[in-house]
């Protein structure tokens, strides 16, 4: 298999994965009856978003590079929030305990 190929399924790979972010979104949504972004979102866009960050600096893409990466930044720190959130409920918990 050429080169070429290989990156076009890493690519597609990439773009799958970072379009299932949005069908997590919205199977969750649905289960609450109202809008909800479950971490599961961030892990699928930090997983897609890294696979199209490679695929578009092999396409030496810089217009595609600058927004993976900037999205990565973005993905991450929403999971750090996310990791704060749950490292200051568990402190909460061990006070009332």
């Amino acid at each position: 298999m050429a080169e070429a190929s290989i990156w076009l399924i890493i690519g597609f790979l990439g773009q799958a994965c970072f379009s299932a972010r949005f069908i997590v979104q919205w199977l969750a949504s649905e289960r609450r009856k109202k809008s909800f972004i479950p971490v599961a979102f961030w892990y699928f866009s930090v997983a897609g978003g890294a696979i199209l960050l490679c695929y578009a600096l092999y396409r030496r893409d810089p217009v595609f590079i600058l927004g993976q990466a900037t999205g990565l930044v973005i993905y991450f720190r929403n999971l750090s929030f996310i990791r704060q959130q749950d490292v200051r409920l568990k402190g909460s918990c061990r006070k009332i305990v």
